[in-house]
């Protein structure tokens, strides 16, 4: 097993005139993992995604990719890594199944193109030029294009968005082989149950820098481990039930009509004290249940609730 993380940033800074998109993250990725990189639009991610993969040059702090320099030593990195971009990477005018056969003819050992293409469903527009690709299809090229080369390790940025279902799960299964063959992938994701479903690390992003770190278990188990859920009419005043409430405890409506409460104490307690200030009021909770902290929970408490410009 190589000792060497995968992915090693330390101080990282880029800056655009006088706004630092990223400001002194630190970030560690072990080989042989899946880790999903989260964070609000802004917060900083790709542009370190996009350093760590050679593109951008930081202002200061280091990085290091397979214990390799991205902006100084690219030319010995870039056949080991596997990149799939948001957008663009492919000629426009290219058809897309030779595009993906001149991209493994750039690579020594390259996966069976014919078979990748079968897996992604990408047959039937084989003759099809890029620009006339579906959305997903298009999606579904970029990720062949970063995965045939066999990389040690894959960025993949926002790989399922406008991905139906099928694909999507085909995208993820693939993911998942990666993994079992000791490819270390880094995800960017705005999907939660995408980064719960495959990640074994989670690092949450937000106004440049790491604010927090581990595995879903761990980041979904701290604080209020539980949290109780429950319909009933819009706008209700929930400053009462907080203070029946230990403190520490949250209480939201997460959409109109639908509530999330959570506080440290005992499930059986933050139920009866919840159902009991609902029948004080006059209300009669609907679809009543007591659920784990999601990932959803946690990125939301971690980077705050309101809509960002």
């Amino acid at each position: 097993m190589n000792p060497v993380p995968a992915v090693e940033i330390a101080g990282l800074v880029k800056r655009y005139g006088d706004k630092a998109a990223v400001d002194g993250l630190d970030l560690t990725i072990a080989r042989g993992a899946i880790t999903a990189v989260l964070g609000p639009n802004g917060a900083g991610k790709t542009t370190t995604i996009e350093t760590c993969e050679g593109y951008r040059r930081p202002d200061a702090g280091t990085v290091r990719v397979l214990g390799l320099d991205p902006a100084t030593q690219s030319a010995a990195l870039r056949p080991r890594i596997g990149v799939m971009l948001q957008s663009g990477g492919v000629y426009a005018g290219a058809r897309a199944v030779e595009m993906l056969r001149h991209t493994a003819k750039l690579h020594a050992h390259p996966l069976d193109v014919d078979a990748l293409v079968e897996r992604l469903g990408l047959g039937s527009c084989g003759r099809t030029t890029y620009r006339r690709l579906s959305g997903g299809q298009q999606q579904r090229l970029a990720l062949a294009m970063a995965v045939v080369g066999r990389p040690e390790l894959v960025f993949l940025d926002e790989p399922t968005a406008g991905l139906d279902p099928q694909a999507r799960r085909a995208t993820w299964e693939l993911v998942r082989d990666l993994r079992r063959d000791g490819v270390t992938v880094v995800v960017t994701t705005h999907h939660m149950d995408e980064a719960e479903q495959l990640a074994d690390h989670v690092a949450v992003v937000d106004r440049g820098k790491v604010i927090a770190n581990g595995t879903t278990e761990e980041l979904c188990r701290g604080g209020a481990e539980d949290a109780l859920r429950f319909d009933g009419p819009p706008g209700l005043d929930l400053g009462p039930l907080l203070k029946e409430l230990p403190a520490g405890a949250t209480a939201a409506e997460t959409a109109p009509g639908q509530y999330r409460v959570a506080a440290p104490v005992d499930p059986s307690r933050l139920l009866a004290t919840v159902t009991g200030w609902c029948a004080a009021s006059g209300i009669l909770p609907e679809r009543l249940s007591v659920q784990r902290r999601s990932l959803e929970d946690v990125f939301l408490d971690l980077t705050g609730r309101e809509l960002r410009s």
